[in-house]
């Protein structure tokens, strides 16, 4: 594998880091909303990865391969007052998990990181070879 690989593999799983730590972040700014765009609760969001082999012809890398939506049902809280609230006075939560999602968005971040970090070693190397060359 040439080097130059390494810079097409962690700057796909850069970006599909990115796209989970987005995902992370509207489950986070949605925890607390009774309802959606579609008029039901916030359902949390998770990204699917894919691992694209070495070998292929016109890649290599990490790859999204969609976005669902979390299908656990939401909390439901007794609150016969609120607008939203059903017949019987219950309404129905995000499912979001908050530990769940902070323990993403830390994952995220770290595994961001480490690519960064693999681009950097990457990049030094190939200026160790150029430097090589010069002498």
């Amino acid at each position: 594998m040439s080097l130059f690989n390494v810079f097409n593999i962690s700057g796909s799983a850069m970006s599909a880091q990115s796209q989970r730590l987005n995902a992370v972040a509207s489950n986070l700014a949605n925890a607390d909303s009774v309802t959606s765009a579609n008029g039901k609760a916030y359902k949390a969001k998770h990204v699917v990865f894919s691992a694209i082999p070495s070998g292929s012809p016109n890649a290599s890398g990490v790859k999204v391969l969609k976005v669902i939506e979390d299908q656990t049902p939401g909390k439901v809280v007794y609150d016969p007052k609120h607008p939203l609230a059903d017949e019987k006075g219950y309404v129905t939560m995000p499912n979001v998990n908050i530990t769940e999602e902070m323990v993403n968005m830390i994952s995220a971040s770290r595994a961001y990181q480490n690519n960064v970090e693999t681009m950097n070693a990457a990049k030094s190397m190939l200026l160790k070879t150029l430097s090589i060359g010069q002498n």
